[in-house]
């Protein structure tokens, strides 16, 4: 029992310490009545916008899954599946949603889950390659930011080098089971199960070799990415109405890496520290800095649980019982 503690602990603990730090940080720096007045103050028009683009933005990336899926499941599974996760990464400990929609779509659609599995990692690192070149893009023109872009170079190329990998494992997939099979000839189960295991997980990487369908997926992305970050700026301007579009080109580059960063659920302290360090940096305004990203957080919070918390509930589960599913077969 004290051996599993430990474990478990060792696994939470860098999140909780980062993401306090950051907290810590940020409370320190921070002009509590400046904060206040920065809330007052706000459009909350341009705020209703934004949620409003929180919900679109969501549509477009269950797109953008279903494309790498193959189109094999249902959109409304796909989405679904989706916002479920993002409400289990809200809540829940270890980034679980990104396992957590992953095991939910393979209920609903019938796909295997080591089928469904490698579309979410290639979906997380095209994520950061885009986060990575947004940077990149931004940078030169804030002060102050050129050991972000250095950050953000360094995460673009091993993101790319990941790409590359996948694909070349995707490429060689009769290769790659063949020598399998030549290694675990002694153990039959284990054959057996490893051939299962790798043909589903060669199946999900096929998209890397379809150079049409993984054109549409960057498509899609791209417009994803255009709508977050048009979203953002429309939130920026809530706050600081003389922003322009590098703000939130900065802003959403910087938060996309942060949020990669170990965490508390849904990236508390993190998710705020990378936004209020990018705002700070071009407005100096350390307090409606964070009632921006505070703000930005609870529009997340709202949209995903929606969505979320209804898809949960009609499919008659809990957070806690997804939970209990999980850590049951293993699956984190």
């Amino acid at each position: 029992m004290t051996n599993s503690l430990w474990k478990s602990t060792r696994r939470w603990l860098p999140g909780l310490l980062i993401s306090l730090a950051a907290i810590a940080v940020m409370l320190y720096f921070v002009d509590l009545e400046r904060f206040v007045d920065a809330i007052r103050s706000a459009n909350f028009m341009l705020l209703l916008v934004v949620l409003a683009l929180a919900f679109v933005w969501l549509g477009v990336r269950g797109i953008v899954w279903r494309t790498i899926l193959k189109g094999q499941a249902k959109f409304r599974d796909v989405f679904l599946s989706l916002c479920e996760g993002y409400l289990l990464n809200n809540f829940l400990p270890f980034r679980m949603g990104e396992i957590g929609k992953v095991f939910l779509l393979s209920r609903k659609s019938g796909l295997g889950f080591m089928e469904i599995l490698p579309t979410v990692i290639i979906e997380r690192i095209l994520d950061l390659v885009y986060a990575a070149t947004i940077l990149l893009i931004a940078v030169p023109f804030v002060v102050g930011a050129s050991g972000t872009g250095r950050i953000a170079l360094i995460i673009g190329i091993v993101m790319v080098i990941g790409l590359v990998a996948l694909f070349l494992l995707a490429r060689n997939r009769e290769r790659g089971l063949d020598l399998f099979r030549r290694l675990s000839t002694r153990w039959p189960g284990l054959r057996t199960q490893g051939v299962k295991f790798l043909d589903s997980l060669f199946s999900g990487l096929s998209i890397l070799t379809d150079g049409w369908l993984f054109a549409r997926v960057l498509l899609w992305m791209t417009l994803n990415w255009a709508i977050a970050i048009f979203q953002y700026y429309i939130l920026i301007l809530a706050f600081f109405p003389h922003a322009t579009p590098l703000w939130a080109l900065f802003g959403q580059g910087a938060v996309a890496l942060g949020n990669a960063i170990p965490s508390l659920p849904g990236a508390l302290g993190t998710f705020e520290g990378a936004f209020v360090g990018a705002i700070t940096l071009l407005s100096g305004d350390q307090s409606t800095a964070l009632a921006a990203a505070l703000t930005s957080h609870l529009v997340n919070y709202l949209s995903t649980g929606f969505i979320g918390l209804y898809a949960l509930s009609n499919e008659g589960e809990t957070l806690m019982g997804i939970y209990r599913q999980l850590r049951r077969k293993e699956v984190v």
